[in-house]
């Protein structure tokens, strides 16, 4: 297994690894659930939920305050938004077949290897190529779009069903 350092964040970003902290118990939550054998359409109802409510929002303030912080042509911008459009195309297809155990995994491992780019690769390429006073005004931003202190009541209180 390859070992990974610990990554020095910019405040501007501590919001958004925390929601990503959220998104990989969620993918853990599937792949338990599903090891578990437990209803297909129990788990895509849980996720559907989570998206609609942490992951959705989530990605609008990615798309809106970060993404427009790099130029169009930037292939770290473009990969990222090619991979929102991915996850946002398997929770449609999830939403039409919630009993579909293969669409879960894939959902999963997409969102698990996406929140991993982001964490390792493109918040380093922010924090590499925006000024500290773009990065200041990207923390602003986001602390004016969200409430830090998120509660997860959703996560919590599902989680304890299973």
């Amino acid at each position: 297994m390859k070992e990974h350092k610990p990554i020095k964040r910019d405040k501007a970003f501590v919001t958004l690894s925390k929601d990503h902290h959220f998104s990989l118990l969620l993918v853990w939550k599937i792949r338990h659930d599903l090891a578990a054998n437990l209803s297909s359409k129990d788990i895509s109802s849980y996720l559907l939920e989570f998206f609609r409510n942490d992951l959705h929002p989530h990605f609008k303030e990615e798309e809106e305050i970060l993404f427009s912080k790099l130029p169009d042509n930037d292939v770290l911008r473009i990969q990222a938004q090619k991979e929102h459009k991915n996850i946002y195309e398997l929770i449609e297809s999830i939403s039409k077949n919630d009993s579909d155990k293969d669409l879960l995994k894939q959902f999963a491992d997409l969102l698990e290897a996406h929140v991993r780019f982001e964490e390792r690769v493109l918040f380093n390429h922010f924090q590499q190529t925006l000024k500290p006073e773009e990065l200041g005004e990207i923390f602003v931003e986001i602390a004016a779009h969200n409430n830090s202190t998120k509660e997860r009541k959703l996560f919590t209180s599902v989680s304890k069903k299973s």
